[in-house]
């Protein structure tokens, strides 16, 4: 035994000898590199190295340094090695060792070099610029042969405690073995042993605290759980148990010395089932023994039972509630609502803005992400936080941090200890303090790899910081949120680039006309785009054509097909057809559309319907035709309004029944009002209520159309539209009388000079005496024509309107055609000559016959409407 002290001795002896020369080493590292790192980041190094004179500023620096600090040499050289300092002056100008190229990646080292000097402890640090790139090394050396000096000291001294630590150690053994051979009555080492561990395993591993209380109530054992469950004090052995600062009515049970069985007392904020019985039952010494058991750590657990159950209801609440639309600021705001108040006081979701408007999230360029407020859950209007709206900074790194590389949870169980969370907003983290929130945890909405935006969790009136519990409870909650905010956003991108096909397909404005002063409006649909359109198409003859249509069903393929038949709804209109006739055509052309996508495995249009009105400035008379369209509403001037009967007509597309067109008597000033079937039919509301609310909407007061719409939108939409609407309101003008003439010409042609000399006196009375010359030409022409090919009555019109028309009619279908004469032809200049003088011409059939007319662009101001 004694052996094997003097041998723990011995090697405690030189394991004290070799720390000390250790620690010596360990502080010359350390001292080299202080040194290194603070000559190299003192002011005017950089200067100095990036100077002409190096050597002259930095000499003495280097060498008062070196012997104030004691190191052996501090050597400065620029970038390639060359030395500027050095103790040996000599050696100034020379490189050093090839290895210093390490340091000037930026990171310095510390290594034991054996050079000139002998062995010694080197460190080599780099100079660095204010851009981060190194201007030069500074290199500082102790040497070893120094170190070992500084342990020397330390060895006799070491040898002689050994000595006297033997010695002492061998007559505390004589003493110590006989003393234990009285106490443990022969047993050995072995048995001793064997029973201190199932001793201290019973005392102090059992999950029960445990007292030993002897006579006079005084405390004689107590096990680490009867310390912790009572909070005892240190000193507790030995001093009665009213005097350890119990709860009363605790302290009152030990100390009764009764027989107790799972009886509750308090002890701080525990419950304790106290036991008790006696020790002197069976022959031992007098006392109690007491036994505790926690019973509120059963609650504790219960409680985590029931905080699991709430976030699995939570979670089914989510799974319910968000994404129940496809808009992506609502989803945002039910994400909010369902996470505050419950599991958190306040919760704020703020989003990309190219999330809101639908667009791809890109990732973030830099170290910020800029993202914006979209929905606050949880706070009154008094909350310190940011606005909704506003564009907030995140930064996606940082210590305090951690999750995946494109975006990281932010867990801070206490706001008022993190200075990384202050460092964004030092006002705004004060007013947040001030108004009682202690902990934050932000979530990044993750889809596809990117991050849409942050979901952050507030609390403040409850107490509990964050933990990890709540991360993983608030990481399944967002993930699931991410799905749905994405799905808004690829839905709100789809329903963009519809609206904007739709919108580049409706018109863009109203075309100049005198014949009506219109107003439009167009609300798309809350689902989505819709097939419903309008157009406003000037005609010849001072007539303005007024369309509406409808293409049932939403999305791209309703659009594109609202399109089509409004491009082809101008190229008929060109044709100056009759309402009933135009649709006929159309009919026609949706057949053979929806016969084409059949045969192409395509959608057929299915649904199509049409109104188209043409108004007649001159006449004051209004053409009706419709295919399966609600019939138009006629505001009179005098308030009334009547809703004509016009035959419905069946909807484009099934073919073989005809259109019929009314003619409707339309006093000036009066207001007609066209629209989709979207304005007037409500799943919760009767169509002839909708009609008796769009005559109240439209009644009793004279309004500009534009007055008009905003008034029947709302009075029949006050919310957001189920289907996409159009509404079209055209106040009507007649052409003044004073601003139209008309004459019957003889089927002679010497009654074409008559016509002339009347058209010029007119043209004269209407201040257009320069028009006079191309209205004689082109009148002798169409005249001439009507008199050799056509039949009677002839009629010539002319119209001062934006332009001037000349119109000439007569009782034959015959159409006149333009053609290139050969210069041996006598005639087939006419309709060339107009074509080159007039801006517009053609041909428009009637029931008696057709109509040839001419448009003649003025050079005077537009007149006033008639």
């Amino acid at each position: 035994m004694l052996g094997i002290v003097v041998l723990l001795i011995t090697a405690a002896v030189v394991s004290l000898v070799l720390q000390g020369r250790r620690d010596s080493m360990n502080e010359a590292r350390a001292r080299s590199l202080s040194v290194a790192e603070a000559f190299a980041h003192a002011p005017g190094i950089v200067a100095a190295l990036d100077g002409p004179e190096p050597t002259s500023v930095l000499q003495p620096l280097a060498e008062q340094t070196r012997i104030e600090t004691g190191v052996e040499y501090i050597v400065v050289t620029g970038t390639d090695g060359i030395r500027y300092t050095d103790p040996d002056l000599q050696r100034i100008g020379t490189q050093i060792d090839p290895r210093y190229k390490e340091a000037l990646n930026g990171h310095g080292f510390t290594r034991t070099y054996t050079g000139s000097r002998g062995r010694a402890v080197v460190s080599v640090v780099p100079v660095p610029r204010p851009d981060g790139t190194p201007a030069g090394l500074v290199s500082v050396a102790i040497k070893v042969e120094t170190v070992n000096k500084l342990a020397n000291p330390s060895i006799p001294l070491a040898i002689g405690s050994a000595v006297a630590a033997l010695a002492l150690t061998t007559g505390g053994a004589v003493l110590v073995s006989r003393r234990l051979g009285r106490q443990t009555r022969g047993l050995g080492p072995a048995e001793m042993t064997r029973m201190y561990e199932h001793h201290d395993a019973v005392l102090h591993a059992v999950r029960e605290g445990v007292l030993i209380i002897g006579p006079e109530h005084r405390l004689l054992l107590a096990n680490d759980e009867a310390r912790r469950l009572l909070g005892l004090p240190a000193d507790a052995e030995g001093r009665s148990v009213t005097d350890l600062g119990l709860e009363p009515r605790t302290a009152e049970l030990l100390a009764s010395g009764r027989v107790a069985t799972d009886e509750v007392r308090p002890a701080g904020n525990r419950l304790l089932a106290v036991n008790l019985r006696p020790t002197g039952d069976r022959g031992g010494p007098p006392g109690i023994v007491a036994t505790l058991r926690d019973t509120t750590e059963l609650l504790a657990v219960t409680g985590r039972a029931e905080t699991v159950r709430e976030r699995l209801t939570l979670l089914y609440r989510a799974g319910a509630r968000i994404g129940t639309t496809l808009d992506v600021a609502t989803t945002a705001r039910e994400l909010a609502e369902v996470a505050a108040p419950g599991f958190a006081d306040c919760a704020t979701v703020d989003l990309a803005d190219g999330v809101l408007r639908g667009a791809e999230p890109e990732p973030p360029s830099g170290d910020v992400i800029r993202l914006r407020r979209t929905a606050i859950s949880g706070t009154g209007t008094d909350h310190p936080l940011y606005p909704l709206g506003r564009v907030i900074g995140f930064v996606p790194t940082g210590p305090e941090a951690f999750g995946s590389s494109s975006g990281h949870t932010w867990l801070v169980p206490d706001l008022t200890t993190s200075e990384q969370w202050r460092q964004a907003d030092p006002e705004q983290s004060a007013r947040i303090l001030e108004h009682g929130f202690h902990s934050l945890l932000s979530v990044p909405l993750h889809a596809r790899g990117v991050i849409l935006g942050m979901a952050n969790f507030w609390r403040a009136e409850n107490e509990e910081p964050f933990g990890a519990d709540d991360l993983s409870f608030a990481e399944e909650l967002v993930a699931r949120a991410a799905v749905s905010v994405d799905n808004a956003r690829r839905y709100t991108r789809e329903h963009e680039m519809a609206v904007t096909l739709q919108r580049s397909l409706l018109p863009r404005g109203v075309p100049e006309q005198n014949a009506l002063d219109v107003a439009f409006r167009y609300l798309p649909a809350q689902a989505g785009v819709g097939g419903d359109w309008f157009d406003v198409i000037p005609l010849s003859g001072a007539r303005v054509a007024l369309v509406v249509g409808d293409v049932v069903g939403h999305g791209l393929h309703a659009a594109a097909t609202m399109g089509r038949l409004r491009t082809t709804v101008h190229n008929f209109s060109t044709l100056d057809l009759p309402p009933d006739e135009l649709l006929g055509h159309l009919d026609e052309l949706v057949v053979r559309i929806d016969q084409d996508e059949q045969t192409d495995g395509g959608v057929p249009v299915t649904g199509a319907t049409c109104l188209y009105a043409i108004y007649d400035a001159v006449t004051g008379r209004c053409s009706v035709a419709r295919a399966g369209h609600p019939g138009p509403a006629l505001v009179l001037p005098d308030g009334t309004v009547e809703f004509p009967d016009i035959p419905a007509g069946l909807p484009l597309g099934i073919g073989g029944m005809p259109f019929e067109t009314v003619e409707l008597e339309v006093p000036e000033g009066s207001r007609l009002v066209m629209y989709t079937d979207g304005l007037i039919e409500r799943r919760d509301r009767d169509i002839d209520d909708s009609l008796e609310q769009l005559r109240q909407a439209l009644a009793d007061r004279d309004r500009t159309p534009e007055e008009t719409c905003d008034d029947v939108l709302e009075a029949m939409l006050p919310d957001r539209p189920g289907d996409d609407v159009a509404l079209l309101v055209a106040r009507t003008r007649t052409l003044d009388p004073a601003r139209r003439v008309q004459w019957e010409v003889a089927p002679d042609a010497s009654a074409v000079s008559g016509v002339r000399k009347e058209a010029t006196r007119w043209l004269s009375d209407q201040g257009l005496d320069e028009e006079g010359f191309v209205t004689e030409l082109i009148l002798s022409e169409l005249v001439t024509n009507a008199i050799r090919y056509g039949s009677e009555p002839i009629t010539v019109r002319l119209l001062y309107d934006r332009a001037l028309i000349c119109e000439v009619s007569d009782c034959s279908s015959t159409s006149p055609h333009l053609r290139y004469a050969a210069t041996t032809d006598e005639g087939g200049r006419g309709l060339f000559l107009v074509a080159q003088f007039a801006e517009r011409w053609g041909t428009r059939y009637t029931e008696r016959g057709k109509v040839i007319w001419s448009e003649q662009t003025l050079d005077e101001p537009e007149p006033p409407p008639g």
